[in-house]
């Protein structure tokens, strides 16, 4: 039996998962698979990891998933496992998730997805329907909110120490679809990644992360917006490029970039909020340290270990002391540490109840419908308004 008391959390079990999807040859398996078990709280203990046989067979021979529970479809698995699993971790690709997420609810397993959720507007809210008729749980990861200096910035945030927020600059370029490999020939992504379809596959990849993070630390909505979208790399079929400026609520302004398409950059993901009464900015590459400014001139660069700090100083934030950079997979972890207690408190109560640190899917939903509405934007060339926000 756990007890994680010092943490601030009420897990007392060891929740048993499996997996569709994630097998050795994804982008996000092993990083699900390390993060989910990395505190104790979760076990892997079976699942259907790829379409692949040999892949299936491998992945569950590396993990130490018995053959008998290593299975050849996702629907052989939700079938056979009812009540031996308390939650399934979704982690095909993107335009696969729909029929996995609705039919793990319907048999009463509480949902664990990768974002995107969805690739669609109608989909989401297909989910969101299931979801309310079965009581189900389902919560999406968004893995950056796990950073122990990104929640120490929504902390300062919520505590008014930036005064009244005015404005977020948040972007995430990358060069994936812009470099050459050796050879000089371009680096093929996985195929799904090169269609596009209602919404552009980049909206849905790192567009979803950003409109999580602008969420997660200010707690507003987007209410009208103007973006341009392009293509500019060596897949000229998908957009690769955003842009865009947002008007949120609470007369915040939001400028945002993200693209796979912007030489130099592995991940720049960067954040800049400015308020009435100082400044903050973070650097997923530098991840230990945030930025901050006061109105007087002031610096100030803080980390886990500064007396001055509110959460990062935390004992589940610092599995090791400050000094030894926690990275992508801490953060992972942290994530997967919040999902177990807000599904403690679900088998307890049979109610999802809202945690402000799991996202459930009404934050995926709204994050659709603000990149259907960039599309529409890019598409008319002027501002629109922000449906359903």
């Amino acid at each position: 039996m756990l007890q994680l008391s010092k943490w601030g959390l009420t897990i007392t079990d060891v929740f048993k998962l499996g997996f569709i999807g994630g097998g050795l040859n994804s982008a996000v398996g092993t990083t699900h698979f390390i993060a989910s078990q990395m505190d104790g709280l979760f076990k892997v203990e079976a699942g259907c990891f790829s379409r692949d046989p040999e892949i299936n067979r491998q992945t569950a021979e590396r993990w130490g998933i018995s053959p008998e529970r290593n299975y050849a479809s996702f629907t052989e698995m939700l079938d056979q496992e009812t009540g031996y699993l308390d939650a399934i971790v979704i982690l095909t690709p993107t335009p696969d998730h729909f029929e996995p997420v609705t039919q793990a609810l319907k048999k009463g397993y509480a949902v664990i997805c990768e974002k995107s959720l969805t690739s669609t507007i109608s989909d989401a809210i297909s989910i969101q329907e299931v979801q309310k008729a079965h009581n189900g749980f389902l919560a999406v990861t968004y893995n950056y909110t796990g950073y122990p200096m990104l929640r120490e910035l929504k902390h300062q945030i919520d505590n008014n120490q930036l005064g009244m927020i005015q404005q977020i600059h948040i972007e995430m370029p990358q060069e994936g679809y812009s470099r050459l490999n050796r050879d000089g020939n371009p680096m093929i992504p996985q195929q799904w990644r090169l269609r596009d379809a209602d919404l552009p596959t980049l909206s849905l990849d790192l567009g979803g992360h950003v409109h999580s993070i602008i969420d997660f630390i200010s707690g507003e909505k987007p209410q009208q917006l103007v973006a341009l979208q392009s293509s500019l790399g060596c897949f000229s079929q998908v957009v690769d490029n955003s842009l865009c400026i947002a008007r949120y609520s609470n007369d915040l302004t939001c400028n945002i970039w993200f693209s796979k398409s912007a030489l130099g950059y592995r991940n720049g993901l960067r954040i800049r909020v400015f308020g009435e009464k100082g400044s903050a900015e973070w650097h997923q590459m530098e991840p230990e340290f945030l930025i901050s400014h006061d109105n007087r001139g002031h610096k100030m660069i803080l980390d886990r270990a500064s007396v001055e700090v509110g959460v990062s100083h935390l004992p589940r934030y610092n599995r090791f002391k400050s000094g030894h950079p926690a990275g992508f997979l801490e953060a992972f972890g942290n994530l997967y540490c919040d999902i177990a207690d807000s599904l403690s408190v679900f088998k307890k109560t049979g109610t999802q109840k809202t945690r402000e640190y799991v996202f459930e899917t009404q934050h995926a939903l709204e994050g659709l419908i603000m990149f259907k509405a960039m599309t529409h934007s890019s598409n008319l060339g002027t501002w629109v308004p922000v449906s359903g926000s």
